[in-house]
């Protein structure tokens, strides 16, 4: 493989180390691999990041125009480096791209992009080989994943889906409200996009906006007389769930209004239950405004399509011009890892952080939960972790053990 310097962003410092041993290889250019390689660089331990599209957050380029983070600025700074007091409280989805872009810049990162790595494998000496495109096969003994939570895009295999006739798209193919004036649009999917989908077309001009609800979603308030949602979900993480769930239900009745007799009754099951399963409330941008003002309503889940038709789990059938699925996405870890027998039933790895399996030494993750106190707070605390846990591992294990056979063909063409 040539020199992943030599393939590096703009942003790659001048000033690196000789690429005498193998970097740690950190695949994925979005924050938590940005923020991850930042924090080894403070040990003094280089490392390279794979990117495979041609800049850093590409993830967040391709998400919908309104999209801000639901955390505040204050609380979603990667390691070293703030968010700019200017971008405002709720960063809106282009400033945290030149965020991301001034982080690469600032520690001097080496970015390697166009860089797909399809498959890690464990090489001869037990560290590890990454499969790439151009016949690229780098090799280090230490490598961290951080590929993103919201990977790849699921679409339910609804019955007769495919003959729908009208626009049956992912939310990831979302950008904004123009393409939907005047039509009738169903959102199917009640997490914060499709809910801040639903409201953007709303406001952007549809004819008629459905959410579509299999399971009635817990809602928050993104703040309260300033006191963001956030926050709660920091002094809540370490509390019995319990406790969290029944003040979240007292919280819930004072500050947001009874929805049941638009279709959006309060959950069964408490909101830190649900966390802890996997479901992420949704932060109030507009959508309880909407909904009572019936700008969006909300209807059963989809059972099935039936060309024009779209058929609904209580029986009703609508006919909508297009239908946005905001059915989440998938970690797409299983032909990169899956054959390494680290993945758990739902496609996530079982270790985390600065951990490691003992059958995978020096392989780390990072980004693959979806955490209450916010995605970028505990990516940036993970990022510290597994710095610092490489850096153990390193400084016990002495000079780099790669063969310098496997090391020339790491850094040569």
């Amino acid at each position: 493989m040539p020199d992943a310097a030599a393939h590096a962003s703009s942003s790659a410092s001048s000033t690196a180390p000789p690429a005498a041993d193998p970097p740690v290889y950190v695949i994925g250019g979005g924050p938590g691999g940005l923020a991850t390689a930042a924090a080894l660089g403070a040990y003094g331990i280089r490392a390279v990041v794979l990117e495979k599209a041609d800049a850093v957050g590409a993830s967040w380029r391709g998400h919908y125009d309104r999209l801000r983070l639901h955390t505040t600025r204050r609380l979603s700074g990667l390691p070293g480096l703030p968010i700019p007091r200017a971008y405002g409280r709720w960063v809106a989805r282009d400033d945290v791209v030149r965020y991301l872009e001034q982080y690469a810049e600032h520690h001097h990162l080496e970015v390697a992009t166009g860089v797909v790595v399809r498959r890690v494998d464990r090489a001869a000496d037990g560290g590890w080989v990454l499969h790439a495109n151009g016949g690229r096969a780098p090799a280090a003994r230490t490598v961290v994943i951080a590929t993103g939570y919201n990977h790849t895009p699921h679409l339910p295999d609804w019955p007769g889906r495919d003959s729908y006739s009208g626009d049956l798209r992912h939310a990831g193919d979302y950008r904004n409200a123009a393409p939907y004036a005047g039509k009738d649009v169903l959102v199917v999917g009640t997490g914060n996009t499709g809910a801040e989908i639903a409201v953007d077309l709303a406001e952007g001009g549809a004819a008629r906006v459905r959410l579509a609800v299999r399971t009635a979603p817990h809602i928050v308030r993104r703040s309260t007389a300033g006191w963001p949602a956030q926050a709660t979900g920091i002094l809540v993480r370490r509390l019995p769930p319990r406790a969290v769930d029944r003040a979240a239900r007292v919280m819930r009745r004072l500050s947001v209004p009874d929805l049941s007799a638009h279709g959006l009754p309060m959950p069964d099951t408490g909101l830190y239950s649900r966390v802890l399963e996997g479901a992420i409330p949704v932060q109030d941008v507009g959508l309880i405004d909407a909904v009572q003002r019936g700008a969006v309503r909300p209807v059963a889940a989809v059972a099935s399509f039936d060309g024009d038709v779209v058929r609904l789990a209580d029986g009703d059938a609508i006919e909508p011009d297009a239908v946005i699925a905001a059915t989440g996405y998938r970690r797409g870890l299983d032909g990169l890892v899956g054959h390494l027998g680290l993945l758990d039933t739902r496609g996530r790895p079982r270790v985390h952080g600065p951990r490691t399996l003992p059958s995978c030494p020096g392989l780390h993750f990072t980004g693959y939960t979806n955490p209450i106190s916010g995605m970028f707070r505990e990516l940036a605390h993970d990022a510290r972790r597994i710095a610092h846990a490489i850096a153990e591992a390193h400084a016990r294990q002495g000079p780099d053990p790669v063969p310098a056979r496997t090391r020339s063909r790491t850094t040569h063409s």
